[in-house]
């Protein structure tokens, strides 16, 4: 693993702690004056010419001049250096998860090894390390989070491929280590305490151990966390838990609201956009590790982001395998910049379902019907976007179709949508409406979609002619088939009661007059549909419909005369002049 790729800013922290080995106004001239990260130290030369090969050559070489010039840029804090110098005045001091590899990394520098001194640091700091730190879980996560500002160091002494090593074979034996599966780490708190799957640590650890909680990968930077986690891959953890542990990752670092303050330093030296570019690579292709949901949240992160091509057309694809599972509110994915009319991302959708249909190979319809449903609730969902072109619409409405075609399902969800479409788009002509309805098949309608559109004032004429027209011809079909039940009824009737006469007789009469009424009404609905058939074709439909409405009394009026057309309702015959006798 390439520990190197990320060299941080060094850390400077100024903690105000008297201490010997710090500069004092009595300094001797013996005395090495130097300054690290501001804070000024007073060292005696003696002291650091026994504990440190590298000091001693330098005051060997310089043993009246100034060097704190030449000791400068000693890679450490503050901190590190004053423990390094209460080593060499003989003070005892306190190595801890968060400094053993910081105290190795400048003992090393300094030359503090068994060859230079039998009491060195460098013996006491790694006699901790190896007993301390490695067998520990908690404490290996504490110490390369520690060595984060001085990766390059830590790598070279091989300290972080011994941690790194640890935490795998760990993982290996136990995947819980990771976090329990997404599908108890998305439980709310109250649930969770109720919920026998998710993970409790075991009682006797918890009355006993006071740090029982086990330290999470995720306080990790993405420079130490992405080798460790390919590296758990390769050596097949369940791909379950490290989806959990790179979700939990991207929720702590990438997705609103998740950042603490003690987060700080981490989030600002890892971008969110290399995040989640980094976690992309490492998310498993598999179908169904991670809902689409998340995969959703994602991918709306990596646009917003400005991630490269390949982690956005991966997070695609990804959802893409699983469209049947997704709901709607999944592929509401908001349009980004301000060249953005539209609000949401279409065309993003586009392509999801375009891989989708281009991989899908199951034998089970059920995956193809659940698509062509979600896309009808999504056309519905975007019409009411104010600003969705007709252009997008139309090429929206063009898929819901062809999705639907082959399922063998009605055309209610693009009516749906068009309604919705057509309430919230008044401004449209009278050409744009019957563009938005060109791909609205009338005849396959259900009958309450049916009873809606026929008193739908927002569809033109011709629309709803049409529905009516298709009303008709289905009412007509289902008389027909109820004329033929009935006379097969009574046929079997006549069978099985034929040695009744009386009983058949009364039978035989009533399924008689039941045709006769069923009969004249279907010549009355064919009658309908000849003169509806006619006023379509010769366009005047609407003032048949007009005329239809007027007044017997108007009728009467203009039959003696007294109107010359329909909506001129003065009579204009003369009244005799009465002469007076």
């Amino acid at each position: 693993m390439d520990w190197k790729q990320q060299n941080h800013d060094k850390m400077a922290t100024r903690k105000n702690i008297a201490s010997p080995p710090r500069k004092s106004v009595s300094a001797s001239s013996s005395d090495v004056q130097l300054h690290i990260c501001g804070v000024p130290f007073s060292l005696n030369r003696e002291v650091l010419t026994a504990k440190s090969a590298k000091l001693a050559a330098v005051l060997k070489e310089n043993p009246e001049d100034d060097v704190s010039h030449l000791l400068g840029d000693i890679p450490t804090d503050s901190e590190t250096f004053e423990l390094v110098a209460r080593f060499c005045h003989g003070f005892d001091i306190s190595l801890l998860p968060e400094n053993v590899i910081k105290v190795l990394c400048l003992a090393n520098y300094l030359g503090m090894s068994e060859d230079h001194s039998t009491n060195n640091l460098i013996k006491k700091a790694c006699f901790y390390f190896q007993n301390n730190i490695l067998p520990s879980w908690n404490k290996c996560i504490k110490a390369l989070k520690s060595a984060e500002t001085i990766l390059p160091q830590a790598a070279d002494l091989a300290l972080v491929d011994a941690c790194a090593e640890l935490i795998i074979t760990k993982v290996v034996h136990d995947p819980s280590l990771l976090g329990e599966p997404i599908r108890n780490v998305t439980t709310t708190d109250d649930d969770s305490e109720n919920d026998e799957s998710t993970y409790k640590p075991n009682v006797r650890r918890r009355l006993f151990v006071l740090d029982w909680k086990s330290e999470d990968l995720t306080v990790l930077s993405i420079a130490l966390y992405e080798p460790i986690i390919r590296a758990m891959i390769h050596q097949n953890v369940p791909l379950e838990y490290v989806a959990s542990s790179l979700f939990h990752y991207l929720t702590k670092w990438v997705f609103p609201g998740t950042k603490g303050e003690d987060e700080t330093s981490v989030y600002e030296r890892n971008s969110q956009r290399e995040i989640i570019e980094a976690v992309e690579r490492l998310l498993p292709q598999e179908r169904g590790l991670i809902p689409c949901s998340l995969l959703s949240q994602m991918l709306q992160s990596a646009i917003m982001l400005d991630a490269n091509t390949d982690c956005k057309s991966g997070l695609e694809t990804r959802i893409g395998k699983q469209l049947d599972q997704a709901t709607v509110k999944d592929l509401l994915i908001p349009a980004q910049g301000y060249a953005k009319e539209e609000q949401y991302d279409t065309e993003c959708v586009k392509r999801i379902m375009k891989y989708f249909y281009s991989n899908y190979t199951s034998t089970d319809e059920s995956g193809l019907i659940a698509v062509a449903q979600l896309i009808d609730d999504f056309l519905a969902e975007v019409a009411s976007d104010i600003d969705l072109k007709l252009k997008t619409f139309l090429s929206l409405t063009d898929l819901s179709l062809a999705a639907s075609e082959g399922t063998h399902r009605n055309s209610d969800g693009i009516y749906k949508a068009i309604d919705i479409y057509l309430d919230k788009h008044r401004y449209l002509t009278d050409r744009e409406r019957d563009e938005v309805c060109r791909m609205l098949d009338c005849n396959n309608l259900s009958p309450e979609a049916c009873e809606h559109a026929a008193h739908n004032e927002k569809l033109p004429v011709r629309v709803m002619v049409q529905i009516l027209f298709s009303v008709q011809l289905k009412l007509k079909d289902t008389v027909a088939k109820r004329i033929q039940r009935g006379s097969g009824n009574l046929l079997l009737k006549l069978e099985e009661d034929e040695e009744d006469a009386t009983r058949t007789s009364s039978s035989e009469e009533e399924v008689k007059a039941e045709m006769e009424k069923m009969g004249s009404k279907v010549l009355e609905l064919e009658k309908e549909c000849h003169m509806m058939r006619r006023a379509i074709q010769r366009g005047s439909y609407q003032h048949k419909i007009q005329k239809e409405k007027t007044s017997m009394w108007k009728e009467m009026k203009r039959k003696f005369g007294c109107m010359t057309s329909l909506h001129e309702t003065n009579c204009h015959v003369k009244k005799k002049k009465v002469h007076p006798r």
